[in-house]
């Protein structure tokens, strides 16, 4: 039996209709296994990390350490991960990440796992010092198999053609786990007949007096406001799905792929509520697992732990640190690559072989190095607190980046940087406004809005928060 949180009065609650025992479990997502013995060092594997969020070599350490942690937690028997199990696809990684999972089962935990996009693949790769060499894949085909144990043995719904299934978590809870990648050929989509296998498992939840809550790879809602106008970064027709979902009485969707750390609410045109909890990498800065406890069919509570240090030298950083520090190098890298590898920056963000671009990358490059936050505050007279006069903007740059991942960014007004930024947005809002940008469901987009939001959290806690479903 699950454990009782003793935050909460009672063990069972009758609420809106529904009886259902509270209950609690552990989120994970992108755990990116990768099998240390495939190859993880050399020359052409350090040029790969130089613009990589989360850890390569590392990651089978930093699963064992999470897993060690599962295994032995009395706060719960009952674990999810969200999908990207393993680094790229590789055959031995999922047979690896398969060995943590048998260890959790045999420690009384139940699992249930989605996979996602880089669960399979056509071609595979390690790195030695001989360079690149191929590593045996996985197809899609074989996922089923592979994870069986871990969600579609024990379900009361299978769509093994889309990887799917529902599971009955306890009396009144039922979890809907969504796999949408399709074919190697269409990946990230959800096709008519999935839609129809998703209302028919909501309408029974619904028949059956269940509380239904979604774990999706791909976030249904933008995790930044930044993101809906990156159509990798959210599920293709999330605003069609999210709206379907709310209004068929699901009010609640665990997501990953994205690396960061976010909380997000919709209501529908008829008044129906969905949030999309988004949960950063157990691999990469923001290193997050989520502990939920459903309290009753209104209330979820969620709170966010940094995943456990993990055996590594890492020059006695925590695992937040050193993870933290990598995230800031991979930014650090870009901003040097505008300085002397123009060429490579532009090649980077998909602008090809832009050769007039290169003088203006290289030109801002340069600038970063010294210009200061104080010295564009004054450039377009917008005031500017002392204490960051003197900050280079290359720090706030890296800051700014790593705050729309780790969430909760604190740029916001009232701050001596958010006064500072908004100022200088301020400034050059009629620019901003003449900027024709269309969001991933090709509405204008306010860039002066986005920007505000993206460097500043004015909603909800992206960490730790109490939702109210209905």
């Amino acid at each position: 039996m699950l454990k009782k949180d003793r935050s909460y009065d009672k063990l069972n609650l009758l609420k809106g209709g529904y009886t259902m025992s509270l209950m609690n479990f552990y989120l994970i997502t992108d755990t990116h296994f990768f099998k240390s013995s495939l190859g993880a060092y050399g020359k052409e594997y350090d040029e790969f990390m130089r613009f990589e969020q989360k850890c390569f070599a590392e990651t089978e350490a930093i699963n064992n350490s999470i897993f060690d942690y599962l295994c032995k937690t009395d706060k719960t028997d009952t674990v999810l991960i969200a999908g990207d199990l393993s680094f790229n696809g590789e055959k031995e990684s999922h047979l690896g990440f398969i060995r943590l999972l048998d260890k959790l089962k045999e420690s009384g935990k139940r699992v249930y796992v989605i996979t996602a996009g880089h669960d399979f693949n056509n071609e595979c790769r390690g790195y030695d010092e001989n360079g690149i060499h191929p590593v045996e894949a996985t197809k899609r085909e074989e996922l089923f198999d592979l994870y069986y144990e871990y969600g579609f043995k024990d379900a009361i719904s299978v769509d093994e053609k889309h990887l799917s299934y529902v599971a009955q978590l306890c009396d009144g809870v039922r979890l809907l786990a969504l796999n949408n990648d399709g074919t190697e050929e269409c990946r990230e989509t959800y096709d008519e007949e999935q839609l129809e296998w998703i209302k028919e498992q909501t309408k029974k939840a619904r028949e059956d007096g269940q509380m239904m809550f979604a774990m999706n790879h791909y976030p249904l809602l933008p995790g930044q406001p930044i993101f809906s106008l990156i159509g990798s970064a959210v599920q293709k027709n999330g605003t069609d799905i999210t709206t379907m979902l709310a209004d068929e009485g699901v009010h609640l969707v665990f997501t990953g792929h994205m690396h960061n750390q976010a909380i997000n609410e919709k209501t529908t045109e008829n008044g129906n509520k969905i949030y999309d909890v988004c949960t950063g990498s157990a691999i990469g800065c923001p290193a997050y697992m989520r502990f939920v406890t459903i309290v009753d069919t209104d209330t979820v509570d969620v709170k966010s732990e940094p995943v456990p240090d993990f055996e590594w030298d890492t020059n006695g950083r925590s695992c937040t640190k050193y993870l933290s520090d990598l995230f800031d190098s991979m930014i650090l890298n870009m901003l040097d690559d505008m300085k002397y590898h123009p060429d490579r920056m532009i090649r980077k963000f998909g602008m090809g072989e832009n050769k007039s671009l290169e003088p203006v990358v290289k030109f801002i490059g340069k600038r970063f190095d010294t210009l200061k936050v104080g010295t564009i505050c004054k450039l377009l007279w917008v005031k500017c607190d002392k204490s960051i006069k003197k900050m280079l903007v290359k720090d706030f740059a890296v800051q700014l980046v790593q705050n729309l991942f780790a969430g909760n960014q604190p740029f916001i007004e009232g701050t001596p940087i958010g006064d500072a930024f908004l100022g200088v947005l301020g400034r050059v809002k009629p620019i901003l406004n003449k900027i024709s940008v269309k969001d991933i469901d090709g509405n204008p987009a306010d860039l002066y809005e986005i920007l505000k939001h993206s460097a500043g959290n004015y909603g909800t806690d992206d960490h730790n928060a109490v939702l109210k479903l209905k």
